[in-house]
């Protein structure tokens, strides 16, 4: 029966678990100023966009996660509204196409490569053109979410014990 309900406090547990994760590894390239200055910003924490893969707990965890993280390294209020709504697009993306192993990674990469330029052109005045800002989050992204997070999604679905009851 709870496997058949969306709410429950399990899954709200996990989505917590999930959001305070994204919230640490975003802090920890944001302090290795991985997500900086660079020309592709690495934001570790997108590896986890993998994670509605195998629960829709990650939905409401990423998003809140991404929505805390931009909030506590100073982001734009730009960036904190639409950069989470990109997660918020990438993670439903994830969770539809969980059939699809391979194309877990694929709606968080098209959700901040879209968005993400807009974003940087608005909120922080980026002089670069908007297909450099665009190939440059894509390159972030397909590191992250689809080189980490595929390596991610591979160690958790070879060890099922890690994930323990959270493939729901």
């Amino acid at each position: 029966m709870e496997k058949d309900r969306i709410f429950t406090v399990r899954r709200l547990a996990e989505g917590g678990i999930i959001a305070a994760l994204y919230v640490v590894f975003t802090y920890v390239s944001y302090t290795m100023n991985l997500s900086g200055q660079l020309a592709v910003q690495l934001r570790l924490s997108e590896a986890l966009t993998v994670l509605p893969f195998f629960t829709v707990a990650a939905v409401p965890g990423l998003t809140i996660g991404c929505l805390l993280a931009n909030l506590l390294t100073g982001s734009a209020i730009w960036d904190v509204i639409f950069g989470t709504l990109a997660t918020l697009i990438g993670a439903v993306g994830t969770y539809l196409l969980r059939k699809y192993r391979y194309a877990a990674s694929i709606p968080p990469i098209l959700a901040n490569t879209i968005i993400i330029p807009f974003v940087l052109k608005l909120a922080y005045q980026l002089p670069d053109a908007g297909w450099l800002l665009a190939l440059s989050v894509f390159l972030g992204e397909l590191i992250c979410c689809g080189v980490l997070g595929t390596i991610l999604q591979t160690v958790l679905i070879k060890n099922p014990k890690i994930l323990g009851n959270f493939n729901s």
